[in-house]
């Protein structure tokens, strides 16, 4: 074999790449990938949103997606689920779970098939996955929802927190930042008085907040860190005398608050694009499933038209900070 400088010079080259554990290949997605998205609830406006992003992603890249799930959100309701996506072997399972220990066996029992589960907006434990596609840091969430609140309240008063499940790994990493947050000096004159659970359900969200009112009758706030509860919580205060005097904020869709903004209930609350986050854990799961990534730290992945990703520690990585809408800039957003 000849070979002159240039093609020393490429095979060496090659080689360092190889040891440096990089890929000297592009990123090609197997065409006709089966990718399932298993949501909290699939009545959920916000896992709708999320959902319709996971079928942006997955027809781009050619592949074949459905969305499955239960109407209530039970930290066992995803389990047969999850069994039969395994018997018709998707190649890949986005799960945003309800409990994070509850579905662990089964999401083990996937990828022993060789299945990919990548956990969306609320995470399972490490051994259940291979990726975890996070709205935003976890940490910047819980406590710029408290800095937000602490703005709207001028640092004093009693506030309650409306959540979801006892057991949504998301909500409850978001408390844990916000008691973390409000051991602040700064925060002293607040009060947290109480943590309800609406269980992601508009009307079951909508009694809790007549009865938190009830219970603290000079109860300030109500932040309501899920996208059920805040809507809940809100068309409640619309027609309560509480309007204008109690302050409902949290996290959710600019579509389904945008009323709420309008007409005075609310005055300010966040969110990331749901629809996004789907997108790119759609990307993520056929990056899996293609054997272009492994969910290794360090790792980087291209999401169609978000661009490129380095997946951090334990397999996370993060789409972006919040928005905060207001009625200054609600109307630009339709989602």
């Amino acid at each position: 074999m000849k070979c002159n400088l240039k093609t020393v010079a490429l095979i060496f080259g090659m080689a360092v790449l190889c040891m440096a554990g990089l890929t000297v290949q592009a990123q090609e997605i197997k065409p006709g990938l089966k990718v399932a998205f298993l949501p909290k609830q699939i009545n959920n406006p916000y896992s709708v949103i999320t959902g319709s992003g996971v079928t942006e992603g997955v027809k781009e890249f050619k592949g074949s997606g459905k969305m499955v799930g239960a109407s209530d959100a039970g930290a066992s309701s995803q389990v047969s689920y999850i069994n039969t996506l395994i018997t018709q072997k998707q190649n890949a399972i986005v799960i945003s779970a309800n409990d994070p220990n509850a579905i662990l066996p089964y999401l083990k029992k996937a990828a022993a098939q060789g299945i990919k589960v990548v956990a969306v907006d609320s995470d399972v434990g490490v051994e259940g996955r291979a990726m975890f596609i996070n709205q935003a840091d976890s940490e910047g969430i819980g406590r710029s929802q408290v800095q937000l609140l602490a703005k709207l309240m001028g640092g004093k008063g009693k506030f309650a927190i409306l959540s979801a499940t006892p057991n949504a790994t998301n909500q409850n990493t978001w408390i844990k930042w916000m008691e973390v947050e409000l051991k602040k000096p700064e925060y002293k004159d607040m009060q947290l008085v109480k943590v309800a659970y609406g269980n992601d359900d508009d009307q079951k969200s909508f009694v809790e907040t007549q009865g938190l009112l009830q219970a603290y009758p000079d109860l300030k706030a109500i932040i309501s860190p899920t996208t059920v509860g805040i809507s809940a919580a809100a068309r409640y205060l619309s027609t309560s005398p509480s309007k204008g005097k109690v302050i409902i904020t949290g996290l959710g869709t600019p579509n389904q608050m945008r009323e709420f903004i309008k007409n005075g209930t609310v005055q300010a609350f966040q969110l990331w694009n749901p629809k996004d986050l789907g997108y790119l854990a759609a990307y993520a799961a056929a990056q899996l499933a293609s054997g272009n990534i492994s969910g290794k730290q360090g790792e980087t992945f291209t999401a169609g038209k978000l661009g490129k990703y380095t997946i951090g520690v334990n397999g996370e990585v993060i789409l972006g900070l919040p928005t905060t809408f207001t009625t200054a800039n609600i109307d630009e957003f339709n989602y």
